[in-house]
């Protein structure tokens, strides 16, 4: 762009004082993401839904559980007709791959609102699962069931694909 081709003036419409007021609003208010903090375990919250699967990695910073970092991810074709287990388990193994960096070589917690992903630990008997699972192997992790309606960041960003 040269300066020739720019308007001379910024047109400062009602229109866009308030989608710069919204804009503000949604970058200062929650949840706003903390600095990650090396020194501190970490919390990944996975989820899945028909349409994607999402993934926050969170710290605790001062009492409370805050976002450090947010994933989402639509499913394509024949993943979207996973049984639902395994539409949650592929949330996990994908949200485990996009923060490897944070997550490999220190152990972390895991927290899913599907039961039937404690089964991971064990020996799972279907061949996608088993896959998986042995794809996670090098990970320390523990794995907590949390109800769905504290699940709610990785459970909106499986819905907005």
């Amino acid at each position: 762009m040269t300066k020739k081709s720019l308007p001379d003036k910024l047109k400062w419409s009602d229109e866009a004082k308030k989608s710069f007021a919204r804009l503000k609003r949604m970058v200062s208010e929650k949840p706003v993401l903390k600095m990650l903090d090396f020194g501190k375990d970490f919390v990944l919250r996975t989820d899945a839904s028909d349409r994607g699967i999402g993934a926050v990695l969170m710290q605790l910073h001062g009492e409370k559980l805050h976002p450090v970092a947010y994933q989402s991810k639509k499913l394509l074709g024949a993943e979207s007709r996973y049984a639902t287990v395994e539409k949650e388990c592929l949330a996990t193994v994908w949200g485990v791959q996009k923060f490897e960096r944070y997550l490999y070589d220190r152990h972390f917690v895991l927290e899913t609102d599907h039961q039937p992903l404690k089964c991971l630990q064990r020996n799972p008997t279907n061949p996608r699962l088993l896959r998986w699972s042995l794809q996670l192997q090098p990970y320390s992790f523990t794995i907590n069931y949390i109800p769905g309606k504290d699940n709610l960041g990785a459970d909106y960003l499986s819905r907005i694909n």
